[in-house]
């Protein structure tokens, strides 16, 4: 137990940190991506969201819109694809290259989210959840997590929550470090390449894959 209270210290001052270089170096990055938001589409350029995040604790996580004004309205468990007329023009990169998601870093800072961990989903999610399914709240949510990189859109709503299961009761930082290193993967190479190619086999009593070697050739 003191062992995973040191771990989950040591990850929320790697999240401070962390967010504050992203913060930083990323800033220009903000700026442009501002302008060609308004100049392309009509509305705001952040998108904000009352989400469950610790303990069922509502905030607001904050991300570069993507999608049309009025567009937000979607059937849970269903993701935005590809191919979906939605989004805008500039939110189709934005999403394809994870930009979108760097506004949540101010989430990290605010101690609301995490770099790693569950997604946070829409409130009325909460309706459907049972006790296993609940495990995945007790730890902040995350701007990447293990769904995100094993298939993300393409896993069913099922297995993205046993994915947020299997991370909280097994949580340590070495997880975090490989998730955060399959995550510039997948930033690179698209969320379709890692389709069955999971960091943790969930149909087989959680047991990890040795992926790490691979994963790194193929970056």
């Amino acid at each position: 137990m003191k062992g995973k209270k040191f771990q989950r210290f040591i990850k929320r001052i790697f999240d401070i940190v962390v967010s504050l270089i992203v913060l930083l170096v990323f800033l220009p990055v903000w700026i442009i991506v501002s302008v060609l938001i308004k100049a392309t589409s009509k509305g705001p350029v952040f998108f904000l969201q009352e989400r469950p995040g610790l303990n069922k604790q509502i905030f607001k996580v904050y991300k570069f819109r993507t999608m049309k004004p009025g567009s937000d309205n979607m059937i849970k468990g269903q993701e935005v694809m590809k191919d979906d007329d939605r989004v805008t023009a500039i939110g189709k990169l934005l999403r394809r290259t994870k930009i979108d998601e760097i506004p949540q870093v101010l989430n990290v800072l605010k101690g609301e989210m995490s770099l790693v961990g569950p997604r946070p989903e829409r409130i009325a999610s909460l309706a459907d959840y049972d006790d296993e399914i609940s495990k995945r709240l007790n730890m902040s949510p995350g701007m990447t997590g293990l769904a995100q990189v094993s298939g993300n859109i393409y896993l069913s709503l099922e297995d993205r929550y046993k994915f947020d299961v299997y991370y909280v009761e097994k949580f340590s930082i070495w997880l975090d470090l490989r998730i955060i290193l399959r995550t510039v993967g997948v930033v690179l190479l698209g969320e379709d390449r890692y389709v069955n190619k999971c960091l943790v086999d969930i149909n087989h009593g959680g047991k990890e894959v040795a992926a790490t070697k691979e994963e790194t050739a193929e970056k």
